[in-house]
């Protein structure tokens, strides 16, 4: 990975962390291995806008900006950029002007999935803006706002050097058996494999443990999305989510691993279409379809209703069969760890997961916050300095 290195000199690096609805940020002091929290907060995201037809501009249009190294960046159609409720830059920039804190030296962002051909951090420019658009179409929920917010940073930040950080990268090591899908050569051929995602989550996990990270780690990150990874050797050999991050075990508002006939069947039956899919296997399955409203586990811990009990059920269940599949990918297991907001919040659910687990043997179980954005401020760092 790229993260880390030799000190040499601070940068202040403003790492964000854009979902569907919200965007956590952090403005960090960065140097080498030393980085230091100045700010962090969350805000609400402003929807991403509609694309109008996907193809962006070219790099040699009129307006297109310049990158320090003189390569045209960002170039995209003019909209507007007043200030508004809907821009959290807005409130990003007041809160530092009002915290007397430093402009960033440098931007990083949580990029979910950068499509087939981009498997590593890197910085932004014309070229890898391309292939962001391309990524729309792998993770559709999340991959627009985060792309969006690269966009109004141009904006807002004129001449600040900007990274994207992929949740993908750190699956890039998975073996063939682990990552292809049991398709076509001809699809296959297209980028259509397993990808995986919390990737900045596991690299946090595994430069907290070091380098006397146990040969066989399974790291759990449960939280409103959740996937698990088989990490060996400090290196991932296998993950849950597939080509997007839909799949794998149950979470807050997405069903994970479904049978591909069910769709089938909504479509020959029900006449949904991939919109409605969409909506249902991204916003309205789960947790919150498994409970009939609420996606939230602390809320679902205080109901005493059949619904919530089948809901925590279910997510307990799922959990400890794919925490199996991932010890039977390494061999055996020497450690597990729990992150993710259930994960490092939840006693209750992480008990239940291990109840279920007592036949494997001894293994070390360890809870470790996620520090992710701070992984999206070292590689910054690393890829800017």
């Amino acid at each position: 990975m790229t993260a880390g290195g030799k000190a040499g000199r601070v940068v202040h690096v403003l790492a964000l962390n854009t979902g569907s609805s919200s965007l956590k940020y952090g403005l960090y002091k960065v140097d080498g291995d030393t980085c230091e929290a100045l700010h962090t907060a969350t805000v609400d995201a402003a929807p991403a806008p509609a694309p109008s037809d996907g193809a962006g501009t070219p790099s040699d249009a009129p307006g297109a900006r310049s990158d320090a190294a003189g390569s045209s960046v960002g170039a995209r159609p003019a909209r507007d950029i007043s200030p508004s409720p809907q821009n959290p830059l807005d409130t990003i920039v007041k809160t530092h002007r009002e915290k007397n804190l430093p402009a960033p030296d440098a931007i990083g962002h949580r990029i979910v999935h950068g499509g087939p051909n981009i498997r590593q951090h890197a910085v932004i420019d014309n070229a890898l803006m391309k292939h962001l658009d391309e990524a729309r179409a792998f993770a559709p929920l999340h991959v627009p706002p985060a792309v969006d917010m690269v966009e109004r940073c141009f904006d807002a930040f004129p001449g600040v050097p900007q990274v994207a950080c992929f949740d993908t990268a750190f699956h890039a090591t998975l073996p063939a058996v682990a990552k292809t899908l049991p398709l076509p050569a001809d699809l296959r051929k297209g980028g259509i494999e397993r990808y995986g995602f919390h990737g900045l989550s596991y690299e946090s996990i595994v430069r907290q443990l070091g380098p006397g990270i146990p040969s066989r780690t399974v790291v759990a990150h449960l939280g409103n999305g959740a996937s698990l990874c088989a990490v060996l050797d400090g290196r991932s050999v296998d993950t849950t989510m597939g080509l997007t991050p839909t799949g794998g075990i149950v979470m807050g508002t997405r069903p994970g691993d479904l049978d591909p006939g069910v769709l089938l069947y909504l479509m020959r039956e029900r006449g949904y279409d991939a919109g409605r899919l969409e909506q249902l296997v991204d916003r309205e399955s789960g947790l919150k379809g498994l409970s009939g409203g609420t996606s939230d586990m602390r809320k679902l811990h205080e109901m005493d209703n059949d619904a919530s009990k089948l809901a925590q059920d279910v997510f307990v269940h799922t959990a400890r069969k794919h925490i199996a599949a991932m010890v039977a990918s390494l061999g055996g297991i020497d450690l597990l760890v729990f992150t993710g907001g259930i994960g490092e919040n939840d006693e209750v659910t992480r008990k239940a997961i291990l109840a279920g687990l007592q036949w494997i043997g001894d293994f070390a179980v360890r809870v470790i916050k996620t520090e992710e954005d701070e992984q999206i401020a070292r590689h910054t760092w690393a890829l800017t300095r």
